[in-house]
């Protein structure tokens, strides 16, 4: 078995995983907007399936959803899952940007293992776990007219799963591959990610600066 046909063995799994996670996280963001049981379910979906369908469609392959429709069923209960028991949270915010940033961990490896499974090069590889990574919950926040977490001012998110995606590309020059990379991929996007929540990391903003203003004549 070749390294590629290993990871897209995984890639199931992975997106399973990935599923699970990010329709936790979109049920939870429906609660706080006091959505109805299908808004639930649907914000869910949405979050769970958004960057998957979007990577398939990118690499002409069938969308992962579509072709195993009981993913849809794993979004659907988590959604239901957090309706019932959301009101249980201390701080559902708290809650959302840790169930985030394991989503992000796990979908971000779904994406690179995609990309190199259907041979893709190195570029696409970066693109592609970006993509997988960020483009469901970018959805779910837009819908649910939250500020993006992807866009928060110098917060790392796509930085987390573009380092996570270069650490496959790189440690794949070393002749690494396989699991092993993936694991690293979801080690490097999570670390990124923890300290940037948990420690307050983040990368510099541009500042601007304000015009000048030509001074009196005399």
């Amino acid at each position: 078995m070749t390294a590629a046909e290993g990871l897209l063995r995984l890639l199931p799994l992975l997106d399973y995983l990935s599923v699970a996670v990010f329709a936790l996280t979109g049920a939870l963001v429906a609660s706080r907007a006091q959505l109805d049981v299908v808004g639930f379910i649907f914000i869910a979906c949405l979050t769970a399936t958004g960057g998957g369908t979007l990577r398939d469609v990118m690499l002409d392959r069938p969308v992962f959803w579509i072709a195993n429709p009981a993913m849809l069923g794993v979004a659907a209960a988590a959604a239901l899952v957090v309706f019932m028991t959301a009101h249980l949270l201390e701080s559902r915010y708290r809650a959302i940007l840790w169930l985030d940033a394991f989503a992000l961990a796990v979908a971000v490896p779904a994406g690179v293992a995609a990309a190199v499974g259907e041979g893709a090069g190195w570029s696409v590889v970066l693109v592609m776990g970006m993509v997988t990574g960020c483009m469901g919950g970018l959805l779910r926040d837009v819908v649910c007219n939250e500020v993006p977490l992807v866009l928060r001012q110098g917060e790392l998110y796509v930085t987390c799963a573009f380092a996570g995606a270069l650490a496959v590309v790189l440690v794949g020059l070393a002749g690494v591959s396989g699991g092993a990379a993936l694991v690293l991929c979801g080690v490097v996007t999570l670390g990124l990610r923890a300290g940037s929540i948990a420690f307050g990391w983040r990368l510099p903003v541009y500042r601007a600066r304000p015009p000048r203003t030509n001074p009196p004549k005399r």
